[in-house]
């Protein structure tokens, strides 16, 4: 038997399992993929509420954004942190929701990144890829997005 067949049917014996495997396993990544995220700027976000007053003081001297008000800054990132994860975890409205993510985490990487080295962290590309994936792909089958679309007869596959 010649190692081109034997390949050939090892290949033959795969393709199914790994049907079954994407089938069965993407929706849970995508799932975790939300979840992941979600936890992360839902954590931030109640650190920033739970002192008020530190997380104005940090946005005047440390977390300088460009253009805003401290005091408004830290309000906007305080509602995006606390309300975007909600969605992700939904899976409602995941697009749009991370799009305000993708923002913020762009604004720590390469405005505060750039004149504070602690905030220019590897982990913000991975989040900005993570976020990125999510406005491409959407939420997976395993989301309120998901239901509402098959729901309308939207965005079908073919």
């Amino acid at each position: 038997m010649s190692i081109f067949l034997m390949s050939r049917q090892v290949i033959e014996r795969a393709c199914p399992l790994a049907h079954h495997l994407e089938t069965l396993g993407a929706p849970l990544v995508d799932l975790a993929i939300r979840l992941a995220m979600a936890t992360v700027f839902f954590r931030s976000g109640m650190q920033k509420i739970s002192n008020w007053d530190s997380t104005v003081f940090l946005f005047q001297t440390e977390y300088q954004v460009p253009v805003l008000p401290p005091e408004l800054a830290a309000t906007l990132a305080a509602a995006t942190e606390l309300t975007t994860p909600v969605l992700l975890v939904l899976g409602l409205a995941t697009r749009l929701a991370a799009l305000p993510m993708l923002g913020m985490t762009c604004v720590i990487q390469f405005s505060l990144g750039a004149v504070n080295p602690s905030y220019n962290l590897f982990e913000h590309y991975f989040w900005m890829i993570v976020l990125l994936s999510l406005i491409v792909r959407g939420a997976g089958p395993l989301s309120l997005d998901h239901l509402i679309g098959k729901h309308l007869g939207l965005c079908r596959k073919g």
